[in-house]
């Protein structure tokens, strides 16, 4: 877009989106941010910081940590993330999300296809979509999104079906607050779900769609979205302020988009990229936030602290997701 400044939220929310496409998995395919098989490298690497780090997930499982501990990844098991399924076409790998524990000490990663969750550090499994999986393969939703509560103890999903609705899924002490599929909906749906954030207890969570719409559940406020204005490129991402009275929205071009609290901290809109954008990650410790790119290019904006990237490095497979301890309200 022309302007990339934060825009007031007006108006009701967006229950819009488009019909879904298997085989392109959403605008979030497109976005990999990528990971090498399970090393930790940084050719670009920053001056240490008080501040948490962050995590990049590659498609094919490789996790790069930046100022995080690592704790192994999926990478170096080629049958937890392989390209290419029997149903499905997923040439840049089938791990397309991962989720931090609340304290940073270990990380859940999720298979897309099977929906298989593989535990690393102190994180704990408490089941996953293995265990409802039926019927043929090909009918199976796309695990897009894992977000842990606040204690550490449970995990929202979110599944992007073959309706073009965003289904949530809970496991452990994680709630369900509803999701697309249970609100009415208007008669035309643009976009598709992409991402998932949790408010600050628990209580709630949003979904945005690749058109900008913003889905709230529970405790979780509407702040305004980009739903009905056009748009250069899909929205990919959602991150949540401290408070969790506001959110940004991050675009494969890029552009962010700032409601309620959430204060603008720049974009890379209009900038020159290698690759997408693929998510967005806020700084716990401060009013900032990352872009993570498919190449593994990490941009700090708003005052969050360069810790390294990936950028400039050969990757087995794109990176789909950057990940941070949740921010404490």
């Amino acid at each position: 877009m022309e302007s990339q400044r934060s825009i007031e939220a007006t108006g009701r929310r967006r229950l819009r989106g488009r019909p879904f496409a298997r085989s392109v998995l959403h605008v979030v395919t497109a976005i990999a941010l990528v990971a090498v098989i399970g090393t930790v490298a940084a050719p670009r690497a920053a001056e240490a910081s008080t501040t948490t780090g962050y995590r990049l997930l590659g498609g094919d499982g490789g996790v790069f940590a930046f100022s995080s501990p690592f704790f192994g990844s999926a990478g170096s098991d080629t049958s937890l993330c392989p390209p290419n399924t029997r149903d499905r076409i997923m040439p840049n790998g089938t791990c397309w999300a991962m989720a931090s524990t609340p304290g940073g000490g270990g990380y859940w990663i999720l298979n897309a296809y099977s929906g298989a969750i593989t535990t690393y550090g102190n994180a704990v499994s408490y089941g996953d979509r293995t265990q409802l999986n039926g019927g043929g393969a090909d009918t199976w939703p796309n695990s897009i999104g894992i977000v842990a509560t606040p204690d550490g103890k449970g995990y929202w999903v979110l599944e992007a079906g073959m309706s073009g609705l965003g289904s949530v899924d809970h496991f452990g002490d994680a709630v369900s607050y509803g999701d697309q599929t249970t609100v009415a909906h208007e008669a035309v749906h643009v976009g598709v779900p992409v991402s998932m954030a949790s408010s600050p207890d628990g209580k709630g969570y949003w979904i945005v769609d690749s058109d900008g719409g913003v889905f709230a559940f529970g405790d979780a406020g509407f702040f305004g979205s980009m739903g009905g204005t056009h748009l250069n490129a899909g929205v990919v991402g959602i991150a949540r302020t401290t408070d969790g009275k506001g959110y940004w929205l991050a675009a494969s071009d890029g552009g962010v988009f700032a409601f309620g609290d959430a204060a603008f901290g720049g974009s890379m809109a209009g900038s020159p990229l290698n690759e997408p954008v693929a998510g967005i990650a806020a700084d716990p410790a401060g009013p900032g936030y990352w872009l993570a790119a498919s190449d593994g290019g990490v941009f700090a904006l708003g005052g969050a602290p360069f810790l390294g990237s990936m950028g400039g490095a050969r990757l087995q497979q794109p990176v789909f997701a950057i990940s941070v301890r949740a921010a404490v309200g």
